[in-house]
């Protein structure tokens, strides 16, 4: 007897076995795709995770239904990957593979019944509920279980169905659906009966009396002549400014061929690539003492002033890299930033450069999947969010990790909750390949490590072309609004350094971290604003679509014109957002053009690319926006940024609140006076005298993170411990709180005081789930594994309650 183990894309603690013959034993290679039965009628895709020949003991295996692939689609990296991420981050197997597999290779299914051609039936011996069924099966070609259900009017048809296939009336195939279509583009050419000179005379004879129909012919050997490629069908319409119907007739005449050729969706279309771009002094040397701490470590920290030239250092790794035939990964936290990316790389590396993010189509991304796992020109070079690590490769030589202090490389929803930096080093590991971190506000973490000469690090202090530092001024707000000198929420200071910069014909950036107009709507008279039904937040204002929405679960309703409460006329809006600013912008500037960045305004797949484009192309003058803006994008000419107001992000309830307003502050600034004029940076505050504020604008990491390690240690915080958070959820309020309560108790009898909660959240209930969060810290001598295996243990015996089974524990490792 032979078996296989199956990872099936359902969060399961273990995975299925199901048996196989002999013959598909020798076939199947681990890493196959193969279609299981799983529970009483369900059909998935599984990866087969292991052959061998030991029976289940606690349960009959299954057989498998088919095999759906030739060749392994997930190599034995891969695997390995899955198993370190389902071990560390406490999730399923099932759960990392419905995370890394683009969806089109997890098949769906629906079973199919379909007449039985072969066989002449005598409709005498089918009983009426039969004949029903075959009656339905002459006038459809296949029916779905369910569509006899309905014809029957009964649940259960399964019996009949039975009976049907026992007469061999029916046949029955459970039919699985593949979701990739490759992308065929239509050509058209001659038909090689004319190629001939006389048949050539001929035709254009015939086709004198139909002058239309002369041109396409005429305009198709002008084109075949120039480019001397196979002709599309759009580009002979565009040309010869006919109608489709006339190259349909001309087809059907027999005198034109139509015929398809598979085209990649995501290619480079560009001319000869460029050399990349000669380095200066400080860039040599980081480069030569980047290679010398590969020597010694396998992770480098390149802590590098913003607008210092990065990009151009990794480009001279990547060349070394892709000389010696292997693959490079340069993963990027934002996708705003990978649009900015793709085209410098493409000037470098052409088609080499594959890009992988959560914007491209299911289709895309198969190709690019296939494209990595068959070591293709193609991708060499993969650019891509945190996803793009779950990729099949298979000769790694470079991973780099740029911004990696940003918090949207951890995944926080759904499960597997990794951080795409750590689990990038563990990949380089086990492909014996490097990996650089790259920043110009590394994280605490990352810096602490190097520090302890974990890491290997590198320093380039300068930025390129000697351009100074930005000029960062901090404006007190509440002394101007004392001094009656703010118009809305500008500043005088700031009002100016927006007039000066104008007329010198530069650009501008404007910085809030909240989007909508206004996050609270209050009525004057009775106080009362309107809150989310389904969260405990009051609704954000979004004037460009007049309504209220909330920004965790997406309710949304019309702006409302007296109060609820009350109904009184005056309602207030309190706090700003960026559509309030966009507003006061073209109010105080009408004759400048205002462009608005956030999540509302880069929907699309190329949201993103229309904003950075127009403000490249210097067709914005002023661009406000929400952090999107912050990470390493490149814009020659904005010379001003101002931060409307930098005490909402520094007042925020989280350990790491200080540490992240420094970053936030530190790159928006960075994105000032990057050519040879010096930027200004202003940062309007409440509180000009806060340490943070104050190491911003003398642009002083290493005080930053003297402080605040200092209170690291003395709260015991990452990352000098480690940190598991288990939040508990239910949309009764009692229930969560004796559960979280039980649960809080459990884990203090095992870990004493390094246990914190159960807390309600700031937001304390999101889309009527009432959540509790209770905080697992982890001193440096302590095992993590066998942390792990005592929150687990808790884990299951709390499941093995009656009365918590229905609340959902979310385990989130390294929440931070």
């Amino acid at each position: 007897m032979h078996f296989i183990d199956v990872i099936i894309p359902i969060p399961l603690q273990k995975l299925f076995t199901y048996s196989i013959t002999a013959a598909e034993a020798d076939f199947l290679k681990v890493g196959m795709r193969v279609a299981v039965p799983f529970g009483k009628s369900k059909i998935y895709t599984g990866i087969v995770y292991g052959i061998h020949e030991n029976a289940p003991s606690a349960y009959e295996a299954k057989d498998i239904q088919q095999i759906l692939d030739e060749s392994p689609v997930v190599n034995e990296y891969q695997l390995k990957l899955w198993n370190w991420i389902s071990e560390y981050y406490m999730c399923t197997l099932g759960d990392v593979m419905r995370a890394s597999l683009p969806r089109a290779f997890i098949l769906e299914s629906e079973t199919v019944i379909t007449k039985n051609n072969v066989k002449t039936i005598d409709e005498s011996i089918l009983k009426d509920d039969e004949f029903l069924v075959y009656e339905a099966l002459n006038h459809q070609s296949s029916l779905k279980i369910h569509d006899i259900s309905s014809i029957l009017d009964k649940k259960n048809v399964l019996s009949v169905i039975k009976r049907l296939i026992e007469k061999e009336v029916i046949t029955v195939e459970e039919e699985v659906y593949e979701k990739y279509k490759p992308k065929l583009v239509r050509y058209v050419k001659l038909d090689t009966h004319f190629t001939a000179e006389v048949e050539l005379h001929k035709l254009l004879d015939d086709l004198s009396r139909a002058p239309k129909q002369r041109d396409v012919v005429m305009t198709l050997f002008s084109i075949s002549a120039k480019t001397k490629k196979p002709v599309k069908v759009t580009d002979l319409t565009t040309e010869s400014g006919a109608s489709s119907s006339i190259i349909k007739s001309l087809i059907d005449k027999g005198v034109l061929k139509e015929y398809y050729i598979q085209r990649d969706r995501v290619e480079y279309s560009g001319e000869e690539t460029e050399a990349s771009k000669r380095l200066n002094e400080y860039q040599k040397t980081a480069l030569t003492e980047i290679k010398a701490s590969f020597e010694k470590h396998h992770v480098t920290l390149l802590h590098g002033v913003t607008s210092s030239g990065k990009t151009e250092v990794y480009v001279k790794l990547i060349e070394d890299v892709l000389q010696q035939g292997k693959q490079v990964l340069y993963l990027l936290p934002e996708i705003a930033l990978t649009t900015q990316l793709v085209t410098r790389l493409q000037n470098y590396f052409g088609e080499q450069v594959a890009v992988f993010h959560s914007k491209y189509s299911t289709h895309e991304r198969v190709e690019v999947w296939n494209n990595v796992l068959h070591n293709s020109a193609k991708a060499r070079i993969v650019l891509g969010a945190r996803s793009s690590i779950f990729l099949p490769f298979n000769n790694l030589g470079l991973i780099i990790v740029d911004e990696e202090h940003e918090q949207s490389f951890k995944q926080f929803d759904p499960a597997p909750r990794y951080h795409a930096r750590d689990t990038a080093a563990v990949l380089a590991h086990m492909h014996k390949a490097k990996t650089l971190l790259g920043s110009a506000t590394p994280s605490l973490e990352s810096y602490f490590n190097a520090r302890q000469n974990k890491y290997g690090f590198v320093e380039i202090t300068k930025r390129y072309n000697d351009v100074l530092m930005p000029d960062i001024e901090l404006v007190d707000i509440k002394d101007k609004l004392k001094k009656k000198r703010m118009k809305g929420h500008f500043s005088d200071r700031l009002i100016e350094e927006m007039q000066e910069t104008l007329s010198e014909g530069h650009q501008i950036i404007l910085f809030q971290n909240r989007r909508g107009f206004s996050p609270i709507v209050e009525c004057n008279t009775c106080g009362h604003s309107p809150q989310c039904p389904n969260c405990d937040v009051s609704l954000t204002y979004h004037q460009y679509r007049n309504q209220l929405r909330c920004h965790y679960c997406g309710y949304n309703s019309a702006m409302k014109q007296n109060c609820e409460a009350c109904g009184g006329q005056d309602l207030d809006n309190k706090g700003f957002g960026t559509e309030q600013i966009e507003e006061e912008v073209k109010l105080l500037f009408p004759e400048h053009k205002v462009a608005r960045m956030d999540l509302d305004t880069t929907r699309g797949k190329y949201g993103y690319e229309k904003i950075i484009t127009a403000l490249e192309q210097q067709e914005i003058d002023i661009l406000v926006g929400t952090q999107m803006l912050t990470k390493g994008l490149d814009f020659r000419n904005v010379k001003l940024v101002g931060i409307m107001n930098a005490d909402n992000m520094l007042n925020f309830p989280d350990f790491r609140a200080h540490e992240r307003s420094f970053q936030l502050m530190q790159q928006v600034s960075g994105r000032a006076g990057r050519t040879e004029e010096r930027g200004k940076v202003l940062i309007q505050t409440y509180n000009p005298y806060h340490n943070i504020l104050q190491q911003v604008s003398t642009n002083n990491y290493i005080d930053m993170f003297k402080e605040q390690m200092n209170d690291r240690y003395n709260f015991k915080y990452p990352p000098v411990y480690k940190q598991i958070k288990i939040t508990l959820k239910h949309k009764d309020y009692n229930r969560v709180e004796t559960a979280s309560i039980w649960f809080a108790k459990s884990l203090r009898q095992v870990f004493k005081d390094n246990v914190l909660g159960p807390e309600s959240p700031p937001v304390a209930r999101i889309r009527n789930q009432f959540h509790k969060n209770i905080l697992v810290k982890i001193p440096k001598q302590q095992s993590l594994a066998k942390t792990k295996e005592a929150i687990i243990k808790i884990n299951n015996s709390f499941m093995s309650v009656k009365d918590f089974r229905s609340v959902r524990v979310i385990l989130n490792v390294d929440n931070f």
